[in-house]
């Protein structure tokens, strides 16, 4: 029988998962299906309960259902317990739903391919913003070992919540006061939608960063968001989110299909021709 995932989100039509899953489809030859399910908040739980009547064998979760999702599930990963949400989910063969959260490991995988070096200063990381972006890259940095990560986002009170969540190693910063803590950072990263099209603009000095710094922006559309076009005529290395969307990919898809696929420039070419298309 063919083996037939999907993507639930509402809306759901904006998601590259369908082009990222069906390339590694047609470039393994695995008879499978992936689609997509505008599935409404009222419904998801019912939806995501009856994945087998569907047909499907298990899905990815786009907003605004991650953390539904989470609930839902018999069991969770560690990922996604401390994430709080849910990306990816799997039926085993007694039919009980399992839900990880693969955006961290998308974001640190993705990272250590762009820049490899980025963990080797001894220096602070930033992370702009306090929404479910940054609580699942706060979680891969700090599983990756970084002592010290300062958080900023424009509403205070929920940078503090998130802090409180991760413990000692989170320290929020005043959002005014970004650009002067720079100084201390080798890694910079926005989880903010600021920047993306559509949206305002992210306003940020990245002057006073140390001069062998890494700028990340979790941003794909436009693919070269101000920061890193500011990044880059600085000459720090600058690190797009486009690399994190087809990472994150890889553990579902191997869940699901059988395969452990890879993320290639060629993949990465044929994704990127699509982010015109909005």
């Amino acid at each position: 029988m063919m083996n037939r995932a999907c993507v639930i989100g509402w809306p759901v039509e904006h998601s590259r998962s369908p082009v990222i899953h069906r390339y590694w489809l047609e470039h393994y030859g695995i008879d499978g299906a992936y689609e997509k399910q505008a599935v409404r908040p009222e419904d998801l739980q019912g939806f995501v309960q009856q994945l087998w009547t569907h047909g499907f064998i298990g899905a990815n979760v786009t907003l605004p259902h991650k953390e539904a999702a989470l609930r839902v599930a018999r069991s969770a990963d560690e990922a996604a317990v401390s994430i709080g949400a849910a990306n990816t989910l799997w039926l085993d063969p007694d039919g009980a739903l399992h839900a990880s959260n693969t955006d961290a490991y998308g974001f640190m995988t993705n990272l250590d391919a762009e820049a490899p070096q980025w963990n080797e200063a001894t220096g602070a990381v930033m992370v702009l913003g306090a929404g479910g972006a940054a609580r699942a890259i706060l979680y891969g940095l700090i599983k990756a070992g970084v002592p010290r990560i300062l958080l900023a986002n424009r509403t205070r009170t929920r940078a503090n919540e998130l802090a409180a969540a991760f413990g000692p190693k989170v320290e929020v910063i005043d959002w005014e006061a970004r650009n002067e803590a720079l100084g201390a950072c080798g890694l910079l990263v926005n989880t903010t939608s600021l920047g993306m099209t559509g949206q305002d603009p992210l306003e940020m000095d990245i002057a006073a960063m140390p001069s062998d710094g890494v700028v990340a922006d979790i941003v794909y559309v436009p693919l070269e968001t101000q920061l890193l076009s500011d990044a880059r005529a600085r000459g720090l290395t600058a690190v797009d989110g486009l690399g994190m969307l087809l990472h994150q990919a890889v553990p579902g898809f191997e869940r699901w299909f059988g395969v452990r696929p890879e993320v290639t420039p060629q993949l990465r070419a044929h994704v990127m021709a699509t982010l015109g298309e909005e």
